[in-house]
Formats: structure tokens, C-alpha cells, sequence
């Protein structure tokens, strides 16, 4: 009973939207008749929403379906998928990295840690479609990154450029994001396990790999799956910096961009993505140990 309203909070702004998605997704969008003409309602469509999506068939003029034209919304799916997870991996490395050596060197006691911890977390707290506008300013033709190099670079003007500017602004972005997370792990690692390794003879790399890893481990894994479900999800960088332009469209962008042409489609791709979604999650926490629960509890109810 005390948990109860907080169940149904859950139910409503959780499941009943994801059950909602489902229900759209198996309707056809409304759209003309082709025998008559006339504006008539899509009716119940099974899987042929899903069917369409994944073997890539958009609907013919004589109300049959035929492959999709090149450029179109429903031939990007499997672009898009690539595209969502090459963003996905090449972020979360080089923030995991990058976040791992920040919070080693936030950990450690000096002069000037609190000022220099608010600091790295700027990033972080600056809204996602600001950094967008951002870095959309710094990497223009006229910009301050062909400015600084000496370079002219179209930065938006072809796939590799593109896809790196988007790189470079969300690892600037979230880097903080994975060095606060890490770094909390870092500090529930006692010191004298650190002291007892130092009087056994252990150098600087033996302590890193035999202590600090496999302590921060449980910490470290629940930081990638946060920000692997995130990056999935990767909608705004991309929107403002280049609109999708140049082999940028995620899964989220193609969602928008379906809706403008019909919501139960759009629908039905916006389940396909929280199914990849879901499928990455499980993974993560069934196999890879990203299990926040055991994370706090030391390990506490594994095998159950």
C-alpha cells in the first residue's frame, strides 16, 4: 500500500504511454483511397507498420507497398540504425576514457578540487540544445574551429566532418556526466587497500589494474549503460548542428520526421527503437553487471 502511489504514477507516465505507441502502431495512417479518393480512416494494419520499417516498403499509388525511394523517410532505417549506434559507440569510449581520467585526477587531494570539480561540470549542466547552437557557431565556415586551425573545412558539408563535429560536441557535453558517476565510485574504494598495495611493492599500474578497476567496476558499468541509453536516444546534436544532413539521421530524428507523414508509422518506429533500447539495457545489466541495485548493495542478491 505505501508503494502504491508511486506504482501508479509509474503506470501512468511509463507504461501506459509505451502500451499507448504499441496500439497506434498496429493502425494504418489515414491517407487517401486509392479506388475512391476520399480522405478515409487507416484501420487495423497488424505488423505491416514493423514489416514495413524493417525490409524498408513505403506504400504504393494503387494501395499496395513497393520499396522505398532513395532519400525517403522510410529507405533511411537502416542508415539511421548504423548511424545511431556508430554515434553510440565512438561517444561512450572516448567519454568513458576521458570521464576515467578526470575522476582520477578529481579524486586525488589538492588545493583548489571543489573549485576545479564545479568546473568540469559546466559542460554538463549547459542544456543539450545550447551546446548544440554551440558548437553548430564553432564549426561554421567562418567559424572559430577553421579560425584557431587555419583551415577551411565545411564542416556540415560532407559525412566524415559532420559526424566528427557531433562527436567532439557531445564528449564535450558528457564527459562530466561519466567523471561524476566514476568518481563516486572511486571514493568508496578504501585508502588503506591502497597503502597495503604500496607496502607489498605494488607499482602505479599494478594498483590501477588489480585495485582501482575491478573496485570501480560495478560503478563504472551502471555510468556506460546510462549514457548508452542516452546516446541511443541521440535527437538534439544532430537536429540543430545538421539537421541530419550528411549520413546524421538517428532513429530519433527519423521518428520526428515520420510524423510528419504519419503518426501510427512513427509509432510503430518509435517501438522498434525502444526495443533496441530495451534489448542494449538487458544485455548491460543480465550480462555485463550495469545492475545499480547490486552496484549499492556490494553485490547483495546476485543469482536471484
Amino acid at each position: 500500500m505505501l508503494i502504491a502511489p508511486t506504482l501508479i504514477l509509474l503506470a501512468i507516465v511509463i507504461i501506459y504511454p509505451v502500451i499507448n505507441a504499441i496500439v497506434m502502431s498496429l493502425q494504418h495512417d489515414q491517407g487517401l483511397d486509392p479506388v475512391t479518393g476520399t480522405f478515409v480512416a487507416g484501420g487495423f494494419a497488424g505488423v505491416s507498420n514493423y514489416i514495413g520499417w524493417l525490409f524498408q516498403q513505403c506504400a504504393s499509388p494503387n494501395g499496395g507497398t513497393e520499396a522505398c525511394a532513395p532519400g525517403s523517410v522510410g529507405s533511411q532505417f537502416w542508415s539511421a540504425t548504423y548511424t545511431t549506434f556508430f554515434f553510440t559507440v565512438i561517444t561512450v569510449v572516448l567519454e568513458t576514457i576521458l570521464g576515467f581520467w578526470m575522476a582520477i585526477i578529481m579524486a586525488r587531494a589538492f588545493r583548489g578540487r571543489s573549485a576545479l570539480r564545479a568546473a568540469v561540470l559546466v559542460p554538463w549542466a549547459i542544456p543539450t540544445a545550447v551546446t548544440a547552437k554551440l558548437w553548430f557557431f564553432i564549426f561554421a565556415f567562418e567559424g572559430i574551429a577553421n579560425k584557431l586551425f587555419g583551415t577551411a573545412v565545411l564542416w556540415t558539408g560532407s559525412s566524415g566532418p559532420a559526424r566528427a563535429a557531433i562527436i567532439i560536441a557531445d564528449v564535450w557535453k558528457t564527459t562530466p556526466f561519466m567523471a561524476l558517476l566514476i568518481l563516486a565510485g572511486l571514493q568508496m574504494i578504501p585508502a588503506d587497500v591502497y597503502e597495503a598495495a604500496k607496502v607489498d611493492g605494488a607499482s602505479t599500474w599494478q594498483r590501477f589494474t588489480q585495485i582501482t578497476l575491478p573496485l570501480v567496476k560495478p560503478a563504472l558499468m551502471v555510468a556506460i549503460l546510462f549514457r548508452v541509453l542516452d546516446a541511443l536516444r541521440m535527437y538534439d546534436l544532430p537536429a540543430i548542428m545538421t539537421g541530419g544532413a550528411n549520413d546524421t539521421t538517428t532513429l530519433s530524428l527519423l521518428v520526428v520526421a515520420q510524423i510528419r507523414n504519419g503518426f501510427n508509422s512513427a509509432a510503430a518506429l518509435s517501438t522498434i527503437t525502444f526495443l533496441i533500447i530495451f534489448i542494449v539495457a538487458f544485455i548491460f545489466i543480465r550480462f555485463l553487471g550495469a545492475n545499480a541495485v547490486d552496484a549499492a548493495s556490494g553485490g547483495k542478491g546476485k543469482g536471484k
